[in-house]
């Protein structure tokens, strides 16, 4: 299928041939009919990417912040690399459609194959032939609107959600200051809801267009005509009600909106602009001041989106999807009139062009359509017949053993994330011996991007094709957490070689089932992502301490961090805890040190869990305290770790530098050139033992202990005592 992208580096458009989407359970395939160009917000994106570096950064103020935070936890290197990898990806654009739906995934019940939905959201209701989108993101279109019309949903959303913060009242008297898409469209809601609106922005025809849709008068800002209207329809008190739908950098939205207000009106910002609020002017009317979030209640939760749980209306009467369902609704009973804001309705192959007109300023439009191939549904022809899109199956049943394999060693890649793409696959691509086959994902624009960017042969969504296909060695699996174990058992059953990421398992119940494909499909060709272990400069450490004699003390602190509101590490009911994430680095990096595994595990958190004291003993007596912190500063080194026995001690800080106290003091080199986590050494490990069939870089007993102790951490949180692990005497 088709989709529109852009490269945030280059600024280059392009409409891009990716992998169709699989139909996941919680919501519907959707194949485009009408798709809406937002000409505010994504012309804005589109200009971004046409910046120079320094322009990106002065835009993006909140970025460069994340990226110096980067910069001190990972270092100079691995940061460019991240960053670099991010901004030189294709983007997807778009967020309002219509469509027809094509598949139906388990667990919906409100549409059927055949039926005319709008969607919503920044990655589900892409500019793309077909998208996949969860329940909450799409509602039926009421009979008799068309298409077209049903494609200004979102964005009739996120107007309605403006209107509903701006709370008004029969009689009343509102300023809508820019007239463009979102602009218009609140005019028109606020003359539905019985307001007089005065309307300011300078481009006359946008103003003609607003009294032709209801406005009382409208107006250049900068002239006398608006404060004239103002003061007519008010009796010189001042508007009630002030709705900032402008973009830009200009202060003049903001200082218009306090001149205009009566004395305690309220200011409502839908748009993008400046607001260096006046102190006097706001103070002295008392201004209530009130910012409105996309479409409604329930954007940006991802228990709400994604994984389709509903606000109780009884709670939360207009949440996203309400939302989107009103307006259309409004639209259908002509209380909206979207036809006059149409602009042009171009062909979906001509979006390139489309944009470059847009951004030139050859095309001067309030809204745009793109129109997708073969559909037809109005004026009397009809709609194109759904197409079965392929969905992504995990099916796999027990094959023989992984082979030894001949250069070139073929590896396929389930999820291309920015793990995958940043620490693994750049340490992949022209490797000698290494034939980068196949990614898949569940989203058309990673597998492409992961394959124009590291050079797979293959993009696809389907996995059992992968599965099946003989001549891939090995399966890397860098996806969320809560797929991990089944999606190793598949991999083993069919008999590759596996690498995948950390955590091999969520659950007890989970690691007996890996444990048990292992058994039964006779492969145990393993691997799980502790790379800390393969860390040069750790491992060098390690030679300089030398041989124990006697039980060891091992103290590991982890300056983890607080996470940033959305992370998906917050997910805990379907990805687990973050420690059952990630904690797994950190036993293995002991139990390595220490050359055991360990038999007990005693854990203490403060309140909420959110800092970890995790005491692990080994059978030789010897004692490792890890301390998971969040709390801790962001200018703390991430981990450091001290282990003393026999009269020595080990201490590493941060994976920068190393020392060895003994008999003699040995100390690394102050400046590494970079973080070395040990992720291009265990990956050469992998590959090795693929191509010669030796044993895998880590005994399958080690990741099975390390992912026991790891998972006894949340049973002894919740007990109160510590936890003895299985075959420990």
């Amino acid at each position: 299928m088709k989709q529109v992208v852009q490269n945030y580096k280059s600024g280059e458009l392009a409409l891009l041939d990716v992998p169709a989407p699989g139909c996941k359970p919680g919501g519907v395939l959707v194949r485009s009919a009408f798709s809406l160009i937002s000409t505010g917000t994504e012309l804005m994106k589109v200009s971004e990417a046409g910046m120079s570096m320094v322009g990106k950064a002065r835009s993006r103020p909140d970025q460069v912040a994340k990226v110096m935070q980067s910069v001190a936890t990972n270092g100079v290197p691995a940061t460019y690399c991240k960053v670099m990898g991010k901004l030189d990806s294709y983007t997807p654009l778009g967020y309002s459609l219509c469509g027809v739906v094509e598949q139906v995934g388990d667990g919906i019940d409100d549409v059927a194959v055949g039926d005319l939905v709008a969607c919503a959201g920044n990655e589900h209701a892409l500019h793309a032939e077909v998208n996949w989108v969860p329940r909450n993101l799409y509602t039926p279109v009421p009979d008799g609107l068309a298409p077209r019309h049903a494609a200004f949903g979102t964005v009739g959303s996120i107007a309605m959600q403006g209107v509903r913060q701006g709370a008004p009242q029969l009689g009343e008297v509102a300023l809508v200051i820019g007239l463009g898409l979102i602009g218009q469209l609140v005019v028109q809601l606020l003359v539905a809801s019985g307001v007089r609106v005065v309307g300011a922005d300078p481009d006359p025809a946008r103003c003609a267009l607003a009294e032709r849709l209801g406005a009382a008068a409208c107006g250049d800002p900068a002239s006398a005509a608006v404060e004239a209207a103002v003061a007519e329809l008010t009796g010189g008190h001042g508007v009630d009600q002030v709705y900032l739908a402008a973009g830009g950098g200009s202060n003049q939205p903001v200082e218009l909106a306090a001149h205009l207000s009566r004395d305690r009106g309220r200011v409502v910002d839908i748009g993008k602009c400046s607001l260096d609020l006046p102190w006097n002017a706001y103070y002295e009317k008392e201004l209530d001041v009130r910012f409105s979030r996309s479409y409604g209640p329930g954007r940006y939760d991802p228990s709400y989106e994604l994984e389709g749980r509903d606000y109780p209306i009884g709670y939360v009467r207009w949440t996203e999807r309400r939302n989107l369902a009103c307006f259309l609704d409004l639209a259908a009973r002509g209380s909206v009139d979207v036809e006059p804001l149409i602009s042009h309705i171009a062909d979906f192959d001509a979006a390139v062009e489309t944009y470059q007109s847009l951004k030139d300023g050859d095309l001067k439009a309030v809204a745009v359509l793109f129109r997708y191939p073969d559909h037809k549904g109005e004026e009397g022809e009809t709609v194109a017949p759904a197409v079965t899109v392929p969905a992504v199956r995990l099916s796999g049943g027990a094959s023989a053993p992984a082979r030894v394999t001949k250069s070139p060693v073929r590896l396929a890649f389930v999820g291309a994330g920015n793990y995958a793409t940043s620490m693994l696959l750049p340490h992949l691509t022209g490797r000698d011996g290494v034939e980068l086959s196949t990614v898949v994902t569940t989203t058309a624009l990673s597998a492409a991007n992961a394959k124009r960017k590291f050079g797979f042969a293959e993009a696809t969504t389907d996995l059992d094709a992968v599965l099946g296909d003989k001549s891939i060695d090995a399966v890397f699996v860098v996806t969320r957490h809560s797929s991990h174990a089944d999606l190793t058992k598949k991999a083993l059953h069919a008999g590759k070689a596996v690498f995948v990421e950390k955590p091999l398992a969520l659950g007890e119940d989970e690691l007996a089932d890996v444990l048990k494909a292992v058994e039964e499909s006779g492969n145990d060709r393993l691997q799980v992502g502790f790379n800390r272990r393969f860390s040069p400069l750790l491992r060098e450490a390690k030679k300089r301490f030398g041989a124990r004699t006697g039980p060891a003390s091992v103290r590991y602190l982890v300056n983890a961090g607080r996470l940033q509101h959305g992370s998906w590490y917050l997910r805990q009911g379907s990805e687990g805890t973050r420690f059952a994430g990630e904690g797994g680095h950190f036993i293995d990096t002991v139990s390595w040190l220490l050359d055991a595994d360990p038999i007990s595990v005693y854990a203490l958190a403060t309140p909420g869990n959110d800092d970890l004291q995790v005491v692990l003993r080994y059978p030789d007596g010897s004692t490792a305290t890890i301390s998971y912190v969040t709390s801790g500063p962001a200018s703390l080194p991430k981990e450091t770790l001290d282990l003393v026995a026999d009269g020595k001690a080990l201490r590493l800080d941060d994976f920068v530098r190393a020392s060895v106290y003994g008999s003699k003091r040995w100390v690394s080199s102050r400046l590494p050139k970079a973080r070395d986590k040990g992720q291009e050494a265990e990956l050469a490990a992998f590959v090795r033992a693929v191509r010669t069939g030796g044993p895998m870089p880590v005994p399958l007993t080690s990741l099975a202990a390390t992912t026991a102790a790891t998972l006894a951490v949340q049973t002894g949180l919740a007990g109160g005592a510590p936890v003895t692990l299985a075959g420990a005497e």
